[in-house]
């Protein structure tokens, strides 16, 4: 596996052997194919993704699962953070495991029967017996189970397309505008809405939009994704837009893995790149991310929510595979390929 001469004048070292080993099938897997430009048909990746689902954090999630399809308390999807249903669906396809596994499908008609509200399409954090209540949607939580449904492969399922046109219909992104927007879904969450637009929601929103393929993006929903990521730019990301001296939220300058409802620097940086934004506004970031490295170009876990998981996932404090592949995937975009621009 090669880096770019460019690439290479920004790493202290090369840390892609070390993100091969086998320790981690799912950094393994995503280095293969990202970093080495290796197609999911070449038998290392197919073996590769296998070892996903037969070693290491994947199997060890599933072996906790309920008959049902679920973790933890079935009434509490959402609320059991972070071992009920919906949170080991995020981490199961930030891991990359198989949505074709019988048992990741129980989980996804699982959260589709008790959380998604049939008459939005958007997803809730409580059940009403017949999907989720319609009081209870809001937009965190239905990007986040988004994107992780179409990573399970149900990008195709009108469900998830349902879900879809509702971040394309109601997701907003005010930036302290005098009177909070009225009416569902924005009576009600007013951190989610408000005057300001929770930067958390417009993160996730955007990343669910983004794991849909370009030929396959609506109108509404590269307009949306426009407004998402100059709303991320004109906050350069963690600074305040009407005074950019101030940082939003300091945790957001510490990186951590699996992200659930937060956000930081570097899914960020993740996100605009993988879109093709290239813009000085993203530059602090940038610096920011690289003086992070060590002397071995790795990066550690700076945050995590370990002991609150159902598996532990590596260690804070540190070198992370996991930061490490994300932030070298995002420094290979911006010093790799010199077509990537401004959608």
């Amino acid at each position: 596996m090669k880096l770019s001469s460019e690439l290479r004048k920004i790493l202290k070292a090369d840390p892609t052997a070390w993100l091969l080993e086998e320790d981690n099938p799912s950094v393994r897997y995503f280095t293969l194919i990202d970093m080495g430009k290796k197609s999911g048909g070449r038998p290392e990746v197919m073996q590769a993704k296998q070892r996903i689902m037969d070693y290491g954090t994947v199997p060890r999630i599933l072996s906790q699962q309920k008959e049902g399809g679920y973790w933890d308390d079935p009434q509490r999807f959402y609320s059991a953070k972070y071992r009920g249903t919906v949170w080991q669906l995020i981490i199961l396809a930030q891991l990359g495991a198989d949505g074709s596994d019988d048992r990741i499908k129980r989980a996804c008609e699982f959260i589709f029967d008790r959380a998604q509200d049939t008459g939005s399409g958007g997803f809730s954090y409580k059940s009403s017996g017949t999907g989720g209540t319609h009081s209870g949607v809001f937009p965190c939580l239905t990007a986040n189970l988004v994107w992780s449904l179409i990573r399970l492969g149900y990008l195709e399922d009108q469900r998830v397309s349902k879900a879809i046109d509702w971040i394309t219909t109601y997701q907003r992104f005010d930036d302290g505008i005098k009177t909070g927007p009225a009416g569902w879904p924005y009576d009600r969450y007013k951190s989610c809405w408000g005057r300001h637009s929770c930067h958390m929601g417009v993160v996730k929103s955007i990343k669910a939009l983004s794991g849909i393929p370009i030929p396959e993006r609506t109108r509404e929903i590269n307009n949306t994704i426009k407004k998402g990521a100059e709303y991320l730019l004109r906050h350069h990301i963690f600074r305040r837009s009407h005074d950019l001296k101030q940082i939003s939220k300091p945790k957001w300058l510490k990186f951590g893995f699996p992200l659930m409802w937060n956000t930081d620097v570097l899914e960020i940086l993740e996100i605009l790149t993988a879109l093709g934004y290239r813009d000085k506004r993203m530059q602090e970031s940038v610096d920011l991310l690289v003086s992070k490295q060590d002397d071995s170009g790795r990066w550690k876990l700076e945050e995590t929510y370990n002991g609150r998981f159902q598996v532990n996932i590596e260690n804070k404090g540190r070198p992370s595979k996991w930061i490490t592949y994300k932030a070298l995937k995002v420094l290979s975009r911006l010093h790799g390929n010199k077509q990537a621009k401004n959608p």
